[in-house]
C-alpha cells in the first residue's frame, strides 16, 4: 500500500446545481477509496479528504475537470484516510456557516467584496511598514486560539462561525474599524467570508493571508508571527510547523501546558472540547482522574 496524504481545498464559485456536485463528488470519493468531509453549495465547495497519494493525485485531476474547479489550489498535509471516521459528502445553503447566505456573493474570480490575500511574505512586510497599527484578527472559533494564535492577535469571543456577525455588531471592535486588520484562519475560507462580512460593516482596510495559517506556517515555521500549534479537524487535532513551538495551551484544571483537547465526559448535555493534560485525564501519579470540562455542573454529574 502506497503512503497516504490529506487534501484540503476550497473555491469559491457559482454552482448552478450543488446537489448533482454532491452526488458527482460523493462517487468520485468511493471510487478512489477517500474518506473526509466535503460541503458544496451554490458559492462552492470546501472539503478535507485522505487517501493514498495516487488516489489524492487522481481526484484533483478529476475535480478540476469540472469547469468552475479548474485550477483550483490543493494544499497537502501529512495522513491519510484513516484520519477520517467515514467519507461524508453534503450540500448546504453555506459552505462556511456564518448565517449569512444571502449576504455573501461570489463570481467565477471568487468572493466579491472580500479582503485583500497577502502572501505569508507580505504579511511580515505590512507588519514591518505599519507596525503596531496592524490587527490580527483571529477567525476561528475562540477555543482554537487557546493553543497558538499570530501575536498580539484579537481573539473574538466566538464559539462557532454563527456567533460572528453578532460578534462585529456588537461594537468592541469599532475602534479597529479605520486600522489594517489581517484576518487568519487555518486554510484560510472562514476569512474569505468574514474579510467580506467585516468591509460591509465599516472596516476599511481588510486583509485575508493567502493559504491560511498553514500557508504561513508553511513559510516561516515558528521563527515568523505565528506562534504556538494549530488545531485541525481531523483525528490528529493538532499540528506544528516545527519543533519546539510555542506552548500556550494550559489545563482547564492544573493549568499545566498542554494541547490536547478532549471532549467533556458528560455526553447527555455537554460534550464540549477542553484542553485536558494526560495526567488530569489519566488519573497519572496516584491523582484523580478528571474527565469534565470544568463547569460546576458537569463535575456534578461526573
Amino acid at each position: 500500500m502506497s503512503l497516504g496524504k490529506i487534501l484540503l481545498y476550497y473555491k469559491f464559485t457559482p454552482i448552478a446545481d450543488p446537489e448533482a456536485v454532491r452526488l458527482w463528488q460523493r462517487d468520485l470519493c468511493e471510487s478512489l477509496g477517500l474518506r473526509g468531509r466535503i460541503l458544496v453549495s451554490r458559492h462552492g465547495i470546501n472539503g478535507t479528504v485522505g487517501g493514498e497519494i495516487t488516489a489524492c493525485k487522481r481526484y484533483i485531476k478529476k475535480t478540476r475537470e469540472y469547469p468552475g474547479f479548474k485550477g483550483m489550489e490543493f494544499k497537502w498535509s501529512e495522513g491519510g484516510a484513516e484520519d477520517f471516521p467515514r467519507l461524508s459528502v453534503k450540500a448546504r445553503e453555506e459552505i462556511v456557516a456564518f448565517g449569512a447566505p444571502e449576504e455573501l456573493r461570489v463570481d467565477e474570480r471568487g468572493v466579491i467584496g472580500g479582503g485583500v490575500h497577502l502572501k505569508p511574505h507580505e504579511v511580515n512586510e505590512l507588519v514591518e511598514n505599519r507596525g503596531e497599527e496592524v490587527v490580527f484578527f483571529d477567525g476561528r472559533n475562540a477555543m482554537e486560539a487557546q493553543i497558538g494564535r499570530f501575536k498580539n492577535a484579537v481573539v473574538p469571543d466566538v464559539r462557532t462561525t454563527h456567533d460572528f456577525i453578532a460578534e462585529l455588531e456588537s461594537g468592541k471592535y469599532d475602534a479597529l474599524k479605520d486600522r489594517p486588520v489581517v484576518t487568519y484562519c487555518t486554510g484560510g475560507i472562514r476569512c474569505e467570508v468574514l474579510s467580506a462580512l467585516m468591509r460591509n460593516r465599516g472596516f476599511k482596510e481588510v486583509y485575508q493571508i493567502d493559504g491560511g495559517i498553514v500557508r504561513y506556517g508553511e513559510a516561516y515555521g515558528n521563527k515568523g508571527l505565528w506562534e504556538g500549534s494549530l488545531y485541525v479537524f481531523d483525528r490528529r487535532m493538532t499540528m506544528n510547523f516545527g519543533i519546539d513551538p510555542a506552548r500556550l495551551g494550559r489545563c482547564v484544571h492544573c493549568g499545566e501546558h498542554t494541547t490536547s483537547f478532549r471532549n467533556c465526559a458528560n455526553e447527555e448535555t455537554c460534550r464540549r472540547q477542553v484542553l485536558i493534560c494526560d495526567s488530569c485525564w489519566n488519573g497519572e501519579d496516584g491523582g484523580e482522574t478528571i474527565r469534565y470540562c470544568g463547569r460546576k455542573e458537569c463535575a456534578q454529574g461526573s
